[in-house]
């Protein structure tokens, strides 16, 4: 690891970046008070701001005042970046670490032209073949992905990387598409949506079975439609390293004594030293999940297994819950389906939007945001719990289940409730995306978070440390 990369020398935006504030911020078109971001935050715009902002809600850097109320409104994930120019083509290197996957490779090369591509060999069994022109590392022995990346990016002589994995694609253009991100010089990292094979390739197959069909649409590896500012404990925590690119005098290397969420410790890694961190979903690349159920739940267990290692060095970021004991509580309430429960769920949501109208203040439609964002608050409060029985702690139901009879009843509803109210919402948050039928998606998210709360045990047990398994309840 790089432990002597330091945070950005300067923020400063340069004259010419432009920023946009997100639509869904300014309620009703009204872009003196501004409501969103990851915490939850409302930003009240003076006149002489509102002035350095167009009507549709876009700012251009020109003077030091539009530097500094662009600056804030990226960094509380108000606006976001619509750079004019960034860094040449010419100026990266894309580095594949590949085990054992020639035909990715040969499929990959052929994507790749007129850029300088370095491919690292991890001890394959059969050593990858390159065509001339193409930089080549090789392993003696197996060392890991994180291992290969890094050697890849001590080899390059740009400055900038990009990491692609052998089993993807990029769309055309995908790099020009991110790199003015790069005009920001806090930004360390940005990455792409990842996305189906057939996506990007449309020769290819995608649908080769239930399996890559689910896989397609609900890959872990695809952060979604909408762009944003990536840090801990917001929507997108980080991104993965199937296809990302780093500023190589901000990279910090990522942890060899990691095989499995080695992106996730860099990108958190990153956060921590200051850097700023993008996801653009304009840009995507294709990755290839054509393998069996087996496979893919194999996989999806190892991933879980990587919780572990991060609660071992991030501690509470990687908790699987994360709420509030007052909303903990109203959440509880409401799951026990009875009276009691609901009149202590009002009791407490209630409270909660007393206190959310008041620090709104004199905030035009007051009463409609702090109702909305209340709601919002106890969706995702009940989501989450759904999600900790039914994946993180589903061991510990079972016991539940096999013990309880009104947990018998109760646990089938949350498993069905759950994964409807998720097609659901993923159909609004993508509606462009392919359809997937209910019992389908149902059926494939239950094995899937099966396989997720295996991995999550097996790491914690094998460590001999729950803190991985540990939620985080704030006062």
């Amino acid at each position: 690891m790089n432990a002597g990369a330091a945070g950005p020398a300067s923020s400063t935006l340069p004259t010419g970046f432009q920023v946009q504030i997100d639509p869904r911020c300014a309620r009703g078109g009204n872009l003196r008070y501004l409501v969103g971001g990851s915490p939850l935050r409302v930003m009240k715009l003076s006149d002489p701001a509102l002035g350095m902002t167009s009507g549709d809600g876009r700012i251009a850097v020109h003077d030091n005042g539009t530097q500094v109320l662009a600056r804030r409104l990226l960094d509380a994930g108000i606006a976001h970046p619509r750079p004019m120019s960034g860094p040449d083509v010419s100026d990266v290197t894309v580095v594949v670490p590949v085990h054992g996957n020639q035909s990715g490779i040969d499929r990959l090369l052929a994507a790749l032209t007129d850029i300088t591509v370095i491919v690292v060999d991890d001890a394959s069994d059969e050593p990858i073949r390159v065509p001339n022109g193409v930089g080549l590392i090789r392993f003696d022995e197996n060392h890991g992905p994180a291992a290969a990346r890094n050697a890849g990016v001590a080899a390059a002589r740009t400055g900038f990387v990009a990491f692609l994995d052998s089993d993807t694609v990029p769309d055309n253009a995908w790099l020009t598409m991110l790199l003015g991100h790069f005009a920001d010089p806090a930004v360390a990292l940005v990455a792409p949506r990842i996305v189906g094979l057939g996506a990007v390739c449309s020769h290819v197959d995608s649908e080769s079975s239930a399996a890559a069909a689910y896989a397609n649409r609900f890959s872990s590896l695809d952060m979604g439609p909408r762009e944003a500012l990536v840090a801990p404990g917001s929507p997108i925590a980080y991104v993965p390293s199937a296809a990302m690119i780093v500023r190589c005098s901000a990279f910090l290397g990522f942890d060899e004594t990691l095989r499995v969420a080695e992106d996730v410790d860099l990108c958190w890694r990153t956060h921590q030293e200051g850097w700023r961190i993008r996801y653009d979903p304009i840009a995507a690349v294709g990755h290839d999940h054509r393998e069996s159920l087996r496979a893919m739940l194999n996989r999806r267990r190892f991933y879980g297994t990587g919780a572990a290692e991060l609660a071992h060095r991030h501690g509470p970021l990687a908790a699987p819950v994360v709420t509030t004991a007052p909303l903990a509580a109203a959440v509880i309430g409401l799951m026990m389906r009875s009276r009691v429960g609901a009149l202590v769920a009002a009791v407490i949501l209630t409270v909660v939007y007393r206190r959310t109208r008041r620090l709104l203040g004199d905030i035009p439609r007051g009463r409609a945001i702090a109702a909305q964002n209340t709601a919002r608050a106890v969706g995702f409060g009940v989501l989450q719990a759904c999600a900790a029985v039914l994946r993180h702690y589903w061991p510990a139901s079972l016991l539940a289940f096999a013990s309880s009879r009104r947990f018998r009843r109760w646990l089938p509803v949350v498993a069905v409730a759950e994964a409807v109210a998720m097609w659901i919402r993923s159909q609004l948050l993508d509606p462009e995306a392919p359809v997937m039928s209910p019992l389908h998606y149902a059926v494939y998210r239950r094995l899937d978070d099966l396989a997720y709360g295996a991995g999550l045990w097996q790491g914690a047990l094998s460590r001999r440390d729950v803190g991985a398994l540990r939620p985080v309840i704030s006062r």
